[in-house]
């Protein structure tokens, strides 16, 4: 009886092993499947990622696509701009460095000696020893039959006034063409500009569509072209105004030392004469 019930229990045993066997067997199947699609993905190449669209709209497409007044304008406002800031460097240190000489000078000049003590001290470049050599060889050479109806005095006064003249022209040398800048370059931007709107316009209506997406990009690329003016306009205007600042504070300190040095010579000749 038991070894009946044991066979018996052995029979489903094996039937329900039988039926479980299939369909584990086919559970198998897609998770081997499975496991071999992603180890097939994993070996695969990755795909190269995709490159960002250029922008059509640009400055560099415009520099590198754009017609030949476009170019024009561009290569035109970077010549100014460059001009503005070579301009606004050099007059800067130009006006410092006068600044520091009339300091020096003011400090030293006047208490040497004697006046060629006082020319021997100055650098050879120096603004102040070009005014001070003028004063003295008018004052030592006064003769000519034209220059003689010239009393002495106005005689060193005029060639003193044709140094510090020299002297203002060459520190404010450039402040004409940051004026002509700040004054035009906004225009030449908007020149571009408006060429470029025309332009986009054209070919809107030859193509005969009206989207946005076809207005907008070629009129805010032409509207590149009114920034840029004013980025180059604006700081010609503001280095302008700055240089004439410190060029007038700079030639009041230069027009002090010739009126000084003039009172010295005067005196020399005064005591000369007794």
């Amino acid at each position: 009886m038991i070894s009946r019930i044991t066979g018996f229990l052995a029979a489903i045993a094996m039937a329900a092993t039988l039926a479980v066997s299939p369909a584990h067997a086919q559970d198998q199947k897609p998770a081997d499947a499975a496991s071999a699609a992603t180890v097939d993905a994993a070996a695969a190449p990755a795909p190269a990622a995709s490159k960002p669209a250029e922008n059509p709209y640009s400055l560099t497409n415009i520099l590198a696509h754009g017609n030949i007044v476009d170019q024009a304008v561009l290569v035109l406002l970077g010549i100014m701009s460059m001009g503005s800031w070579y301009i606004l460097v050099v007059r800067l240190w130009d006006t410092s460095k006068l600044s520091s000489e009339a300091k020096e000078v003011r400090a030293t000049f006047f208490k040497k000696a004697s006046l060629a003590d006082g020319v021997r001290s100055l650098k050879e470049e120096s603004a102040f020893r070009y005014i001070a050599t003028a004063a003295i060889e008018a004052s030592e050479h006064h003769e000519g039959a034209l220059t003689e109806n010239i009393d002495h005095s106005s005689w060193v006064t005029m060639n003193v006034d044709r140094a510090v003249a020299d002297v203002n022209s060459k520190i404010s040398a450039g402040l004409g063409f940051l004026a002509t800048v700040g004054s035009t370059a906004p225009f030449i931007g908007l020149f571009g500009t408006v060429w470029g709107i025309l332009n986009a316009l054209t070919a809107i209506g030859l193509a005969g569509q009206a989207s946005i997406d076809k207005v907008a990009g070629p009129v805010g690329a032409a509207l590149i072209m009114t920034a840029i003016g004013l980025f180059v306009a604006v700081p010609a205007v503001l280095g302008y105004n700055w240089l004439v600042n410190r060029n007038k504070t700079v030639m009041s300190q230069v027009r002090s030392f010739a009126g000084d040095l003039h009172g010295v010579l005067m005196g020399n000749r005064a005591v000369a004469k007794r």
